[in-house]
């Protein structure tokens, strides 16, 4: 099948940065190896609709949109919305990159054109692999990282260079049995995925890249977040075959809908 890649832009609060994310697609090169764009907004209370919607006007790509979740499905639920319209409308690859413009399509787009992702189901940005670059990340984020991703390396039995960097593509059908879903649907979300992925053993590659950090807010609260990281692994560790069987969100929501705020077909 010929490629079709879809990019995903999860939002949130992010009406500072979402044009910035958005002005990465008009580049010329971003138009030779996309099909596609949709921002997947989580009922932001900002100005981040409007300020997307204004921007998306001049994205040069044949398929636009901005959808509006129903409910307040976290960042988890927001790829849940926008994978399973990845499946729906046959693209063949779902790229996800975070409206909060910490990371930049720029990272991943000769990779594509390369056929990096070709034989690939994951291909993965990497901030905490050689040959990245962080910028204004402090270094106590960065220690805490660099840990975790030892220890679940050690748990999956796969060098992980990164649990969750807001750039990553992935390969549409691997989603299509759905293990994705009874994954909570908070920030943990990538957690689950990355030891799913690896137990699945599904064919996974990092890549480096640039990530900075100016006038986002950090939601990833140190402490809370790894106690809930320690409890999945444990999770993962004592019941593995139950650990991709379980139900983990707190909500089990049967259909993650949404709204279409815009649309827009044709270059």
């Amino acid at each position: 099948m010929a490629d079709k890649i879809l990019i995903f832009i999860p939002m949130y609060n992010c009406a500072r940065q979402i044009g910035r994310v958005l002005e990465q697609l008009k580049h010329p090169d971003v138009a030779q190896v996309f099909h596609g764009v949709i921002c997947v907004d989580n009922q932001s209370p900002d100005d981040t609709l409007e300020v997307a919607a204004a921007t998306m006007e001049g994205v040069p790509l044949p398929y636009r949109a901005i959808f509006r979740n129903n409910g307040n499905y976290g960042l988890g639920g927001s790829h849940k919305v926008a994978i399973d319209f990845a499946l729906a409308r046959g693209y063949s690859h779902l790229v996800v990159l975070h409206g909060d413009d910490q990371g930049s399509i720029a990272d991943l787009t000769p990779r594509i054109a390369a056929g990096a992702h070709h034989g690939l189901d994951c291909l993965l940005g990497a901030r905490f692999m050689p040959g990245s670059r962080l910028e204004g990340y402090s270094a106590l984020r960065t220690a805490a990282n660099q840990i975790f991703n030892g220890v679940f390396s050690i748990v999956s039995g796969q060098r992980l260079y990164d649990l969750g960097s807001g750039l990553n593509l992935y390969r549409v059908e691997i989603f299509r049995d759905g293990f994705h879903r009874r994954f909570r649907d908070d920030l943990t979300f990538n957690y689950f995925l990355i030891l799913a992925c690896c137990q699945k053993q599904f064919r996974q590659q990092f890549f480096p890249l640039t990530w900075r950090e100016d006038d986002q807010i950090s939601n990833a609260k140190l402490f809370r977040q790894g106690l809930r990281m320690l409890k999945l692994l444990a999770q993962r560790i004592f019941d593995p075959n139950g650990f991709l069987a379980a139900e983990h969100r707190a909500v089990a929501i049967e259909s993650y809908s949404s709204q279409t705020v815009r649309e827009w077909t044709g270059a």
